[in-house]
């Protein structure tokens, strides 16, 4: 009779899994292209090879963790009885997405690295998830736009994954279930005219050859993704060699970094601007959002660069694009509190992100067409997701 040796006796039953779990958080902080197999596999406790054993290669452990929280919400949904309560159906989502917030990120910006027919799968998944949690709202707020409002309420929820302010995890629970049935309840046309007279600074026009390489670079990169663009398609944007891109960057990341501190000035300006008007701190709340609603439209393929690239950046290019980050959201934070006092700030800072996932995923929704309708009703519901 033989026994098992030391290394069968230690081996858990669903190291799959947990390479699956390792791996979606891996990928979520540092972007498919930056993430190794050997930086996951270390996440695991197994070398390289074993991991191979259980994926050919990046690729496919890649598409297996982008498509884990799909198929954990679906499932989830399944389970719930055709005449749930909206409520019971957001808090089944957000307990498996807080319970997997570290991994759960992934499809955010990472999904359109997946090959197409993989994209088309993912995708079909969150329609079964939409068109479950759209129903459930129409049937308890039968308010227009009820699709949107879903979309919505599952951006508040989703954005958990994109920021790491600790909570316990019920009291974390507790607040996206708050502000998820708020967006759910809000009517679109609440806070019509809003972001329609909001002022944005302009978009730089580029006056120097740097500038051009900038301003062709940023539509590229929200297009193709930042790993999947190269030098020379961008020369070829701007008319130039790709040996001439070198005298105004010093290499590609730099563009990227160029992009990502204009997007966070502009931002600032917007910011200011909306804040000069206010005649209070719900009035302030209120001129945020539709300030940072009409910038995401009108600057939305700057915007998704500067949100989807910024963990692939190096740490020492990475630092000031997060601290202008930190900065706005401290301003949000500081408002919020003042027109809700009794939130604490980590209460706060975890509904601000979750006004910030209404905007990504109701503007995705609305596929970024800039209208005034468009503008006011996603501000109407960032209002709603604040409380």
């Amino acid at each position: 009779m033989t026994t098992a040796g030391p290394a069968a006796a230690t081996r858990p039953h669903n190291r799959k899994q947990l390479i699956v779990e390792a791996a979606g958080q891996v990928f979520s902080e540092r972007g498919y292209h930056a993430a190794s197999m050997e930086e996951i596999a270390a996440g695991v406790g197994i070398s390289a090879a074993a991991l191979y054993r259980h994926f050919p290669n990046k690729y496919a452990l890649f598409a297996e963790a982008a498509n884990v929280m799909a198929d954990r919400l679906v499932s989830v949904l399944d389970d719930a009885p055709p005449e749930a309560a909206l409520k019971t159906v957001l808090a089944a989502i957000i307990r498996v997405t807080v319970a997997h917030r570290a991994s759960g990120g992934l499809y955010r910006w990472e999904a359109r690295y997946l090959e197409r027919a993989d994209r088309r799968r993912l995708r079909s998944k969150f329609g079964q998830l939409v068109d479950r949690v759209t129903e459930v709202v129409g049937r308890e707020f039968p308010l227009p736009d009820e699709r949107l409002r879903a979309v919505a309420a599952l951006g508040a929820i989703g954005s958990v994954t994109m920021h790491h302010t600790s909570m316990a995890q019920r009291r974390i629970e507790n607040l996206l279930l708050e502000s998820a049935m708020r967006v759910s309840a809000t009517d679109p046309a609440a806070a019509a005219g809003r972001a329609s007279l909001v002022e944005l600074p302009a978009q730089p026009v580029p006056r120097t050859r740097r500038g051009e390489i900038l301003a062709a670079a940023i539509p590229l990169f929200a297009r193709d993704g930042f790993a999947n663009v190269t030098n020379a398609q961008i020369a070829e944007a701007v008319g130039l060699a790709p040996s001439a891109i070198y005298r105004h960057y010093p290499g590609k990341v730099d563009i990227l970094v160029a992009a990502c501190l204009q997007a966070a000035g502009l931002l600032a300006q917007a910011v200011e601007r909306s804040l000069q008007r206010a005649a209070g701190p719900r009035e302030a709340v209120v001129a945020l959002a539709a300030a940072y609603v009409a910038y995401s439209f009108e600057h939305n393929a700057l915007t998704s660069v500067a949100e989807a690239e910024v963990a692939g950046l190096p740490a020492d290019l990475q630092r000031p694009v997060i601290l202008a980050q930190r900065e706005h959201i401290a301003v949000w934070e500081q408002q919020l509190r003042l027109a809700r006092p009794e939130l604490d700030p980590r209460q706060a800072r975890m509904l601000v992100h979750a006004g910030f996932g209404v905007v990504v995923e109701a503007g995705r929704a609305l596929r970024w067409q800039d209208t005034p309708g468009h503008r006011d009703a996603v501000t109407a519901l960032v209002i709603g997701a604040l409380g």
